[in-house]
């Protein structure tokens, strides 16, 4: 078995969190993101937010691309590093990352 696999393994239970699915769409349409950003953006404690990011960077989902001091502390900005197809219609998203039809993204039909 190769370490392909297991990154896939890995990413597939990494996947299997909703709040984990939320933010890897959220980052998806940003450049770059902070876990305060997100945790603004999805109205979900910071606290949480920054576990499921640190749980996301471990399995290599996303990947720190800068920091930048903010009051005495560091600020830490990721982006996602998805690229697997079947990563990116679990997400809902193209290879682009925009919303596709029928994805995770959007609102059941009536």
């Amino acid at each position: 078995m190769g370490s392909e696999q297991t990154d896939d393994n890995e990413l597939l239970i990494a996947l299997r969190h909703p709040l984990r699915r939320q933010i890897l769409r959220t980052m998806a349409a940003q450049a770059q993101i902070s876990p305060r950003e997100i945790s603004d953006e999805l109205h979900e404690p910071l606290s949480n937010v920054s576990y499921h990011v640190r749980v996301l960077a471990d399995c290599g989902a996303v990947t720190l691309v800068d920091t930048e001091p903010v009051r005495g502390s560091m600020q830490h900005f990721y982006a996602t590093a998805i690229d697997e197809p079947w990563a990116l219609a679990v997400l809902g998203l193209s290879e682009n990352g925009e919303a596709t039809p029928g994805g995770e993204n959007e609102e059941p039909a009536a």
